[in-house]
């Protein structure tokens, strides 16, 4: 093959989230949200996802009494919020024509049961669409990544309390209402699976506000309000604007037997039915029987409220979204085998893929596997929506940062998405890569582990000049978008960079 194509309104583009890049976390009347009481704590393994997110009544009050952005690495960001003009005109020279980015709730409705929205919040995202359509960038918006107003874990219980999921349509409907001349393609929920791996996070429920209730019951609930509330947004959008298209989204990590016994082949079936049952309910509109089953052997009961079956039913996604960065392998006993970590994922180690700084294995060939997998089950058209690599970059004294290992990762997988499409029958809409500039993890809350393709100046202590510099991926980048349709096979050669 001597060159990969796609359709010619494939939407390349990057990736992020806001509570990640904004900052002004208490600016023009934007509320506090979860993601500001979450800080970087050096003292814990960084790759201990649940360690790192883990989080009590006492924490959220220490929070509440401190009112710095010093240490609050999420409080600052990369402080796109005043950046966002000069860092879209960079990219847009890198020849992306889309740009998924999310709303930050807490922006728009301070409290999340305010009766009228901010309208400084309304205008900040108004003017950041109108500016990506200036240089004819697409938007793909997420209505909730990691965040909400941390009133609504104050003084309700957070996703479990049925009133929350009617807070959010209230939400919903104003954003979708205002900017629905500029944006087409929405995302209601940030990988809605990782409720049951980071509960806080994804749902703000925290474990000893529920000290009379089974915790692991609140979460499921809590997952029923999301899905209810994401199938709602489906809902208004079809009957409101059918020009819209509304998205599931999932985290996928490839899972593996860890070996050919069948011991280890079930757990990674069993693994994968579990990823599996979140877009099942969202693309296929019930749960599937497998989960039921689960649920009932382990007493936990969802509450359905009347018309729950139905809305799930006939307001089904429009399309798959889903982010991939790495795989794992799953064993039925563990025990003498080295445990790895993959975007908040817990599996056993492959010993015939690399790793990145952090742990994840790194696993073109999962991703083409992924595309298959999801679109022989789903039929539907499949969006990657994030994917990328963590690792450290060091500025170097030409003012650029030299990171081939990530224009390796980008190639390769790449690569692998561009044979799915030509040899395997998949229906891809686009590819976002994850990261703009460089941003504050989600999984770690560090500044020093770098996804963008634009590097920030700026520590895990939140000291810097925030000033941009550009790294060698951005001109890789831009090399790749600046062939259209048709890119060269021979610039995708999994040859000609390895990883270091």
């Amino acid at each position: 093959m001597d060159v990969y194509k796609t359709s010619p309104n494939f939407m390349w583009g990057v990736a992020t989230a806001a509570n990640q890049v904004e900052g002004a976390w208490n600016e023009d009347g934007k509320g506090m949200s979860i993601a500001d009481c979450l800080r970087y704590r050096p003292q814990i393994d960084s790759s201990d996802y649940q360690a790192v997110n883990q989080m009590d009544s006492a924490e959220i009050e220490n929070a509440l009494n401190d009112e710095s952005t010093k240490g609050w690495a999420k409080r600052h960001g990369v402080d796109f919020y005043h950046h966002y003009r000069e860092d879209i005109k960079q990219l847009a020279e890198t020849g992306i024509n889309t740009y998924r980015f999310s709303i930050s709730w807490a922006r728009i409705f301070p409290n999340g049961d305010d009766k009228c929205p901010n309208q400084a919040g309304l205008d900040f995202y108004l003017s950041l669409v109108k500016e990506l359509a200036k240089y004819q960038i697409t938007p793909v918006v997420t209505l909730s990544h990691y965040e909400m107003p941390l009133n609504l874990v104050l003084n309700y219980d957070a996703w479990y309390d049925r009133r929350v999921a009617d807070f959010f349509g209230r939400y919903a409907r104003t954003v979708i209402d205002y900017l629905h001349d500029y944006v087409k393609y929405w995302i209601p929920i940030n990988e809605i699976d990782s409720i049951i791996r980071h509960p806080f996070s994804s749902a703000g429920l925290v474990a000893d506000r529920f000290a009379s209730h089974d915790f692991k019951t609140v979460i499921y609930q809590a997952m029923h309000h999301q899905f209810v509330a994401a199938a709602q947004v489906v809902k208004y959008c079809h009957r409101h604007y059918p020009q819209m298209q509304v998205g599931s989204m999932i985290t996928r990590t490839m899972v593996y037997p860890y070996n050919s016994d069948p011991n280890n082949v079930l757990a990674a079936t069993q693994t994968m039915r579990e990823v599996y049952a979140f877009s099942d309910i969202q693309v296929r509109g019930e749960y599937p029987e497998f989960l039921l089953t689960k649920l009932k052997k382990a007493h936990i009961t969802i509450e359905f409220q009347e018309g729950d079956q139905e809305v799930l039913r006939e307001n089904t996604a429009d399309f798959v979204a889903f982010s991939y960065y790495s795989s794992i392998c799953t064993a039925s006993n563990v025990e003498g085998l080295r445990v790895t970590k993959a975007n908040r994922t817990v599996g056993v180690y492959n010993r015939y893929l690399p790793e990145s700084e952090w742990g994840w294995q790194i696993d073109p060939v999962g991703l083409r596997l992924s595309l298959i997998d999801l679109f022989d089950r789903y039929q539907k058209p499949l969006f990657i929506v994030e994917n990328g690599l963590g690792a450290v970059d060091e500025l170097s004294s030409d003012l650029r940062v030299h990171d081939i290992y990530r224009i390796s990762y980008l190639r390769q997988h790449i690569r692998q998405m561009l044979i799915a499409i030509a040899n395997d029958g998949v229906d891809l809409m686009g590819y976002c890569m994850w990261g703009t500039t460089d941003m504050i993890s989600a999984s770690s809350n560090q500044m020093s582990k770098r996804y963008g393709l634009i590097y920030v100046d700026l520590d895990d202590n939140g000291d810097g000049s925030y000033n941009r510099y550009l790294k060698d991926s951005y001109f890789w980048y831009q090399e790749l978008l600046s062939y259209k349709n048709q890119i060269p096979a021979i610039f995708l050669d999994e040859n000609s960079i390895v990883i270091q």
